[in-house]
């Protein structure tokens, strides 16, 4: 006689608490995804408003500002090569999105870096979770942010915040911990409150590590908002996506190279103000 386990209706509950969420909170979620879309379309739109060369030069003197004349340069032939592919428009509707999720996750994820680094309690809670979140695969994400949000750019948005999180968390939490203790002490000694110590010392300090994490999470919401297009995001992904359901391999590198200038430029432009910060 073989002895059969019960199987785990893992699934079903999961389902069945994605339910009750959409149904309790349904007004929640309609509020929020109307604030967000209101905030894509006033970004979209403001940044459309700029003709091209105007936006393409206020990028190039940002670049040039930040880091220098070499990465001015490379910056201005990336977006101009995007803008005579014709890509500026679905580039704008990336970059908008990966700017409001990056706002988003940093808003969540400091608090959080911060009260992880003075709990020893709460790190040890919050470290596995960051650890299945950063493990589960990217596309997973996607499914529950279709029942809260519906189709389209507010729940690409969801997505990307929940995917490119742990990375602010990590490195603020990290960055704090890693302030010498002798700093800290002095600061004790001096009579500084929690709330003094944390803002005059080891926010400053860990300034540079901060702005790593930083770093990732706009890698990887760029990253996630191309993935999101599978749910109706718009942009650079769309473009990818049209090209694959077309069969369009031409098309769909054009946009797959003009994802890797956007990557490529936001990844320096953050290492530039990273580096800045810590020679300050």
């Amino acid at each position: 006689m073989d002895f059969e386990i019960p199987r785990i209706p893992l699934g079903s509950w999961i389902e069945s608490g994605l339910n009750f969420l959409t149904t309790e909170f349904s007004g929640v979620t309609r509020a929020i995804s109307r604030t967000t879309q209101a905030g894509i379309n006033l970004l979209n739109d403001g940044l459309m408003w700029l003709p091209e060369w105007a936006l393409l030069g206020l990028i190039v003197l940002l670049c040039w500002r930040l880091s220098g004349h070499r990465l001015a340069i490379g910056g201005a032939l990336g977006l101009a090569l995007i803008w005579n592919l014709g890509l500026w428009n679905p580039m704008i509707q990336t970059l908008t999105l990966v700017v409001i999720a990056t706002l988003v996750a940093v808003v969540i994820a400091l608090p959080l870096g911060i009260l992880a680094a003075v709990s020893d309690r709460f790190y040890r809670v919050i470290m596995p979770i960051l650890d299945f979140m950063q493990t589960m695969p990217a596309f997973v994400y996607l499914i529950p942010a279709i029942p809260f949000f519906g189709i389209g750019s507010v729940s690409g948005i969801f997505a990307t915040v929940i995917f490119a999180m742990p990375p602010a968390i990590r490195f603020t939490t990290l960055g704090i911990r890693q302030v010498p203790t002798e700093l800290v002490e002095a600061a004790d000694a001096f009579g500084s409150t929690r709330t003094q110590k944390l803002v005059k010392v080891q926010l400053p300090l860990s300034l540079p590590t901060l702005m790593g994490g930083i770093n990732q999470t706009i890698m990887l919401s760029l990253s996630m908002v191309v993935i999101a297009a599978m749910i109706g995001a718009n942009g650079l992904g769309s473009e990818v996506w049209r090209a694959i359901q077309r069969l369009r391999p031409g098309d769909g590198f054009e946009a797959g190279l003009a994802v890797v200038i956007m990557a490529m430029l936001l990844d320096r432009l953050t290492q530039s103000f990273r580096g800045r910060k810590r020679a300050k």
